[in-house]
């Protein structure tokens, strides 16, 4: 071997030994994401609650056993526009991580051309006194040109974590969409119910006032009452007859509204006004532990994914600091001739390291390091809120179902008490022991109770369904992240 091509191989080997030094003690910079700040979620429910082991929630509604109702939900989840909207977003977030991934390689960009030209005779090339040199040329060039920033100081991981925990983030939103909707058609629906149950109570009530109001009449009629009491059973058949439009308004609107949560036009579930449906059973429910929301929620889930991306967002800020390396490489094949374009003598090839370094830029790198931490400090305000609120919701729907069970109770056993005194009143009656006006006015306190308890059931039954979104619903969107994910793209 020559020394000049011991020389050669030094020159070319020095180079990559120096790159393989920079590759090999490169690292990411920045703070290393790992876990979310602590919160204060105290040591329990408030109150008294059952904190079995809370069972599959991701489809809490088939515990009603009302299959409209599991229709309903199903058709939501798959057509509502929300949702749709929801994943068209994954999509683009799931898209930006793939961009951010991307960076990691080399962008390499082929070419091809054929350039026809003609060189002045009188420019600092003097062509005319060249022999062999012709004016006009035709330059066949076919090659390739290749680009790639090393990623010495993590810049590009740094993106792709943050990336990756938005899409995360997006995910999460995404299931949260779900458990709103879900929640929305099963509150229109028990409200449509409800007000179905409530609308036949006040139709009983009204045909007792309304024999009561004749009654009262034929006693005028004999002279046995006076107009005022015509005039106050009048009233009080009037005042109960004043709530049926309210009361029809309420069940057109719920079915109407679930028209489009169904991502169909709003008279689709008309039909739901001329059926009826066996009154939901309302029980007490395994709530689990109060820390067991911070999982199931997926509202706190995405907050700490926002998190994660903001905190690696600052890596991406402070790698600018740091010198850059690049490689720029060119090669190919360049002849006056197509013939021999593809000859080894035709070969062209050029590579280039390239090192710059931001000496001076106004204090912009610096700037966007501290906007980058400022954002970070947010994130972590927010996900503080989002538990917080998470927690807030679960109490108040906790507290406001079982003061509602509590209350249903209660006023079923005023059902019943009301029912068993009507039921003496008609024997009473039936005997002669007491007039039918008195019958009427057992009856009517028992259709009142029964109004109530219809309007009782249904709020309860509503605050039943707000349990359940409080409680955060298991939509497995852990999973789901995990098998999208990219092992590189976590922060460790």
């Amino acid at each position: 071997m020559t020394g000049s091509s011991m020389i050669q191989r030094r020159a070319v080997r020095t180079p990559i030994a120096v790159l393989g030094v920079l590759l090999l003690g490169a690292c990411a910079v920045g703070p290393d994401y790992r876990e979310p700040p602590p919160v204060d979620i105290g040591s329990g429910w408030t109150q008294p609650a059952n904190a079995a082991t809370q069972t599959d929630l991701s489809t809490w509604w088939t515990s009603l056993g009302d299959p409209t109702l599991d229709r309903l939900v199903a058709a939501a989840l798959a057509n509502n526009l929300d949702l749709r909207q929801a994943q068209a977003r994954i999509g683009e977030a799931r898209a930006l991580r793939d961009r951010a991934a991307g960076g990691k390689a080399p962008v390499v960009n082929a070419r091809g051309s054929v350039n026809e030209r003609r060189q002045s005779e009188n420019g600092p090339l003097p062509i005319g006194s060249i022999p062999g040199l012709e004016r006009d040329q035709t330059i066949y060039d076919a090659g390739f040109d290749a680009a790639w920033e090393i990623d010495l100081f993590g810049k590009n991981r740094r993106a792709l974590e943050s990336a990756e925990a938005s899409l995360q983030a997006t995910q999460a939103d995404a299931s949260d969409a779900r458990i709103s909707v879900a929640a929305e058609v099963a509150r229109s629906y028990l409200s449509l119910r409800g007000a179905q149950h409530e609308l036949a109570a006040r139709e009983a009530s009204i045909m007792t006032l309304q024999q009561t109001a004749g009654l009262v009449r034929k006693r005028l009629d004999v002279g046995d009452a006076a107009q005022a009491d015509v005039d106050a059973a009048q009233a009080r058949l009037s005042a109960a007859s004043a709530g049926l439009p309210a009361i029809h308004a309420r069940l057109r609107a719920a079915a109407l509204g679930l028209g489009v949560l169904l991502g169909a036009p709003p008279e689709r579930e008309l039909a739901l006004l001329e059926a009826n449906a066996p009154e939901v059973v309302l029980v007490p429910i395994p709530v689990g532990e109060r820390a067991d929301i911070l999982r199931r929620r997926p509202d706190v889930r995405a907050a700490e994914r926002h998190l994660a991306a903001r905190t690696a967002d600052i890596g991406v800020a402070t790698a600018e600091l740091f010198p850059k390396l690049s490689i720029g490489a060119n090669g190919g094949f360049q002849s006056l001739d197509a013939g021999n374009l593809f000859e080894s003598a035709s070969q062209t090839f050029s590579i280039m390291p390239v090192i710059s370094w931001r000496v001076f830029d106004g204090g912009r790198v610096r700037a966007e390091i501290r906007a980058s931490e400022a954002r970070q400090e947010q994130a972590a305000l927010a996900y503080e809120k989002t538990v917080l609120v998470a927690l807030a919701d679960a109490e108040r729907a906790l507290s406001d179902y079982q003061l509602g069970l509590d209350a249903v109770q209660r006023q079923r056993v005023a059902v019943e008490a009301a029912r068993r005194s009507y039921g003496h009143a008609q024997v009473r009656f039936k005997a002669g022991d007491i007039a039918l006006s008195e019958m009427l006015a057992e009856e009517r306190v028992l259709r009142d109770a029964e109004d109530a308890y219809a309007r009782i059931h249904t709020a309860t039954a509503v605050n039943l369904v707000a349990l359940f979104k409080a409680l955060g619903g298991d939509w497995q969107t852990t999973s789901t992240m995990t098998s999208d994910s990219h092992p590189e793209g976590t922060g460790s």
